[in-house]
């Protein structure tokens, strides 16, 4: 679909969703559209559902993390039309207790994605199943893929074989802190001169 065409699939939605899409924009061949969260699952069954949409496919759910807005997650679904040659994105705002509808019921290949999405950024999916980290450990402290999580994070896991067992342990940083300066003789790279560096003082 072109531009214009989904400009004005975008402009159908809005006015078929009233309140619940709030707005929209086409940039890079995809329609986007700010909606409602917790109308996400209304929204997701119309867009699959409308015979004037037929976004049957669904790819995934992710979030993004704008830590200085009031609402800082942004959380994101991409849907795809193979009927119209088509790609929608829908993007919600959330903060930390924002309770986020599932969509399982209308997409159950959103299971996996929605734990992830709760495991790395802390969204709060109600209705699922299974609301279970999924990629850190039992027990993890934070949510990794917050942009105020530490990079070191809070604990480090390794097997104690004396003790026959994981432990968790508070991060240690065995080495302190250096800057590299990468412009220092002392910390260059080595290697001999390279064809072509002969012409770097040379005028053009």
């Amino acid at each position: 679909m072109n531009d214009t065409a989904l400009d004005t699939l975008g402009q159908t939605i809005a006015g078929a969703l009233a309140g619940a899409v709030t707005g929209h924009a086409v940039a890079f061949g995809e329609l986007t559209l700010n909606v409602e969260a917790a109308r996400i699952v209304e929204i997701a069954t119309f867009l699959r559902d409308d015979p004037g949409c037929r976004f049957i496919s669904f790819i995934d759910v992710t979030a993004v993390d704008y830590p200085g807005r009031e609402k800082r997650f942004d959380v994101v679904y991409h849907l795809m039309s193979p009927t119209m040659n088509a790609r929608i994105r829908l993007r919600a705002e959330a903060d930390e207790t924002t309770q986020v509808p599932s969509i399982i019921d209308v997409f159950p290949g959103a299971d996996w994605f929605e734990r992830e999405c709760y495991d790395l950024y802390g969204v709060i999916f109600t209705g699922h199943p299974d609301m279970r980290r999924l990629l850190t450990d039992y027990g993890f402290d934070g949510h990794p893929l917050r942009k105020d999580f530490p990079l070191t994070g809070f604990v480090e896991v390794r097997y104690d074989d004396a003790e026959k067992r994981v432990v968790y342990e508070p991060v240690r940083l065995n080495q302190e802190f250096r800057k590299f300066d990468f412009l220092s003789p002392w910390e260059g790279a080595d290697y001999p001169v390279l064809p072509g560096d002969e012409k770097a003082g040379s005028k053009v």
